[in-house]
Order: structure tokens, then sequence, then C-alpha cells
């Protein structure tokens, strides 16, 4: 949708929505690929006995057709919430394209979530049907009695007690042929949950237009996606806007493959090495996990990497693993922003020239994005405000599921907020501090923990860190970091106090963490985000 501009002013100038009134995604993104180039590769799937199945736009479009048979004889209607707990593979993929078609509403769920987790969001969904794997069945087993909209789970497990039906099974003894329901733009598609960092979770319902909404937003950080022989992938699970929305449905849309893997523990060398091994030329990889490559040493001289973009979002990149990127990976990592809400409307592109390390980027053409007072009224250059989306925008949600009142409070006047404190320099980059209730105020001094972990990790013992306001009667708050160390490296008190002038001498006197604490792990959301809330909380 982007037009052919090497300049990103011009780009601004010149582009336009092209929203239809009727589209619907699983057409989008499967039928009409399968009228063209039926032998097309849609997902190359490394499966877990480390052989490759390509699924073609063919098959897909098939099985796509027989699942939305299924589940209509089963009683799924149009509107009806169909869960997914899955890992990336082809039945993810054949399950979101049915469940379109079907003009039923996707809910995609993490895999790595517990019972609690689980239940909370099948019955706020009111999920009729759930489309799992042998762990989630197990999962379920425990929670059912919580689940009473529940009445259809398919397993590609095989069949199981309580009616669980086989999803392959099921889906032989289906017609492949199918008519998809002619749906609106507007008409619910899916219904993604907040990662949970502030509060209980909550249903983000979207239309089947945010899959164009996110199209600008994918081809500014894959420098002009696509371009030809790219293939994406990412570690993110399908089940998060940013596997989901960021990768596998916007590489459908455009006829490129998707390589598909299930990680039971994100690996650094084992994701190099599959990026090498399914020339992955296009990557989005959440900063947490990027972090985690940087233990790789060369990683270019022990792997034939063939990377042509490396994308990057939800949550701050920071400049030392920007800075990595182009000395181990020789190209720029190109930062992006969105919340589950209103996604990709900032972004970076090297392409372009919109590239700085320690800020965001600038916004995509099309989204009309601010930093704003509490007023509704934008910040001057340099001011700290709350970084906001103005609508209309086709890739911002329709409202939070049975809650109009959270939908209401999520905007002032035509702003979408966004809870993110952040400031717009001179040059109309926007630069990211912190969620409002993660920024620390301290002896009058506002301090986003993004600048003091980025400053944290460029420490040689530190893997990961993160750092949040401890109440204090003097100031207010002090700042205190939470430090994962590099492995072999044995915590002290003289290695404290070599961490805390190290930050003390790179940032100010009154930024750097006076409390710190050696922990084995960081608490995070199923999406890599640190939830600094249960770091406040802890004793």
């Amino acid at each position: 949708m982007l037009p052919p501009l090497r300049d990103y002013d011009a780009l601004v100038r010149a582009f336009r929505w092209q929203i239809p009134e009727r589209y619907n995604i699983g057409v989008d993104v499967c039928t009409r690929w399968a009228k063209l180039v039926p032998d097309r590769a849609a997902i190359l799937w490394k499966k877990p006995d480390g052989t490759i199945e390509p699924v073609t736009y063919g098959r897909l479009e098939e099985a796509s057709n027989r699942l939305a048979n299924v589940l209509v004889a089963k009683g799924v209607k149009r509107g009806d919430r169909v869960a997914l707990v899955l890992a990336q593979g082809a039945a993810a993929a054949i399950a979101h394209v049915a469940i379109y078609k079907m003009g039923a509403i996707a809910v995609p769920l993490a895999a790595l979530f517990g019972t609690d987790a689980l239940a909370f969001r099948l019955s706020d969904s009111g999920a009729r049907a759930l489309i799992t794997n042998g762990e989630g069945l197990a999962k379920l087993d425990q929670i059912r009695d919580q689940l009473g909209e529940l009445s259809v789970v398919l397993s590609v497990d095989g069949a199981g007690d309580h009616g669980v039906a086989d999803f392959y099974d099921s889906l032989e003894e289906a017609s492949s042929r199918f008519e998809a329901v002619d749906t609106a733009a507007d008409d619910p598609a899916m219904m993604i949950y907040t990662s949970g960092t502030t509060g209980q979770p909550k249903g983000a319902l979207h239309g089947h237009r945010v899959l164009l909404g996110h199209l600008p937003g994918v081809e500014m950080p894959h420098e002009f996606f696509p371009q030809p022989g790219d293939r994406m992938w990412t570690p993110a699970d399908w089940a998060w806007a940013g596997g989901l929305l960021n990768v596998l449905l916007p590489s459908l849309h455009f006829g490129v493959p998707v390589v598909a893997k299930k990680f039971e523990k994100f690996d650094a060398d084992e994701a190099f090495a599959l990026m090498a091994e399914m020339e992955v030329r296009n990557s989005f990889v959440p900063p947490t996990a990027l972090r985690m490559l940087r233990s790789v040493e060369d990683p270019r001289s022990r792997h034939k990497l063939v990377l042509r973009t490396l994308a990057s979002g939800g949550e701050a990149l920071g400049a030392q693993t920007y800075d990595w990127g182009r000395e181990a990976l020789g190209l720029t990592i190109n930062e992006f922003y969105g919340q589950t809400e209103c996604n990709l409307v900032l972004s970076s592109s090297a392409a372009l020239g919109v590239s700085r390390a320690g800020a965001i980027g600038k916004p995509v053409p099309g989204h009309t994005v601010g930093v704003i007072r509490d007023d509704g009224s934008l910040c001057d250059p340099g001011e700290r405000g709350q970084i906001a989306v103005q609508r209309p925008d086709p890739v911002m949600f329709l409202g939070y599921w049975n809650k109009p009142e959270a939908t209401e409070a999520k905007f002032i006047g035509d702003w979408m907020t966004t809870g993110d404190q952040g400031i717009v320099d001179y040059d109309g980059y926007v630069h990211f501090f912190g969620r409002d209730d993660d920024v620390i105020t301290s002896a009058g001094y506002r301090i986003g923990p993004g600048e003091v972990e980025d400053c944290l990790i460029k420490h040689p013992a530190v893997s990961l860190a993160a750092a949040v306001g401890k109440p204090d009667p003097l100031r207010t708050e002090i700042v205190k970091a939470f430090v994962v160390l590099k492995r072999g490296v044995e915590p002290s008190k003289e290695l404290e106090e070599d961490i805390r002038d190290f930050v003390k001498t790179r940032m100010s006197t009154h930024s750097y963490p006076r409390e710190m604490e050696f922990i084995d792990e960081l608490p995070m959301t199923t999406t890599g985000k640190v939830i600094r809330r249960l770091l406040r909380d802890r004793p």
C-alpha cells in the first residue's frame, strides 16, 4: 500500500488509505492466492521431528474450507468466538483462515498460558469452540466446570474425553467446498487480549479491516516489503498481535512464505540456525529475544544468514541493542510501536533514512500519532506527555469486549490514549520512556525505566534488567533494579557496587539504582514484556 517513494515526507503526503466496504481476511490471505497460484508455499513448517513441510495456498484453502464446514455442522455461527491454543504450524494457519471465512471471531490464546489465565479468557470471551493440542486439553480438563458456553473442542493431537474430536479426522470427513460469508470491513474478525501488564487483560475486538490497517506498518520497518525472495519468520507466538498481525497475516496477504516452528523455550543459537537453514530474509524479534541473541558471538561467521530486514517492537529496543544490530549483523534494526488496541503506528526505516538510536521512529504513513497533555492538547517538542493515536484509523480496535466504559475511558476526544509516556523531538522522532505507571518520580525528576535498563545491560556482567520505582519518604521514589546476571557470573556486594557506579557515571546521580536485587529470571508476559508491577509488589 505504500507508494514506491524513497522519501519519508513524500510518502506521508502521497499516502491514501484504500479500505473497501466489503472485505474478509480469510478470502484475502488465502482464497485469492489459491485461485491464482495454488502450489505457492504459504507456510514452511519445520515440524518437531525436524522435517520441513510446505503448506501451499491450495492446501490452506481446502483445509480451511473443511474446518469451516466442521464448525458450522457443530453449531458454531457467525459472530461466535472460536478460541485457538496452538503453536506455530499448519493447524493454526488453517484455523485462522476458516474462522474468518465463516464470519466467526478468532480468539488466539498463547500456548504458555496457565489454567487461570486460560479460564479467564475463555470465560470472558464466551468462547463457543476451542481448537487446541494435547497440552491445551490437559489444562482444559482442570477448568471445564468454569466454561459453560464452551461446547465444541477439537484437538490436533487426537480425540479425547468429553466429546473432544480429532482435528484432522474431522477435516477428512468434511466437504472441501465452502462459500465465505460476505463481511464488511468493520465486522468483527478477532479478539486479542491485552497483555495484562497493568491489570486484568481486556479483549480488544478488531474488525476485518485491521489487517489492511497493518500493511503500511509492516512495509515500512521491512523496507518496502515484499521484495523478491522475501521470507518471514518470528519467534513470537502467533497468538500475540505481534506474531499474528505483524507477521503471519500480512505475509500471507503479500504471498510471502512464513517459516513456522514451535520453540519450547527461546534459544539464541537455535534461532540463528533456523534463520540460516530456512533462508529467512525478514524477521520480527522482540527486544528481550534480541538481547538473548546478543549472547551469540560473531553470528555472521557461525551462521550463513541472508537477513534483509530485522524489525523489533513490543517494548523499548534501547541504543545498546540498536548498535549491536549494526555491528554483529550488519543491518539496522528497525524499531516500531503499537498496542493491541492500535498496532504498528510508529516505525523506523533505514531505507527511508528514518532511524535514530534510542528513538522509536516516526508515524507510519496513514496514521496520526502525537504526544499529548492530559487535556488532549499536543505537547511541544521535547515536552513529555502521553503517546496517542487519532481516530478514525483502520488499525484501531472496535472496542473492548463487553466493557463500554473502559472503551470510552481509552479516549480523550479523538485521541486514543496508550498509557505510554514519550516525547517528540525537534526532528519529529518519538521517544518512549515507559508506561504511565512505570515512570519513576524521584526527587522531582521523572525517570523512564527503559533508559535505566538500557544502561544496565551495557555492563559486561548483566544479561537482563528491569527498573522500578520503590516508595521513599525523602525522594518520593528511588530507582530499584532487578538484575539477571550472565551465565557463570556470581552475585556479590562488590559487583552490585560496580554496576551501580557504572550506571551513575553514564546517566546521572538521580537516576542510578539506589537498590539492586539479583534474580534468576524476570517476570514476563507471554509476549516478552517485563511485568514491572509484579516487581514493584515484591516485598
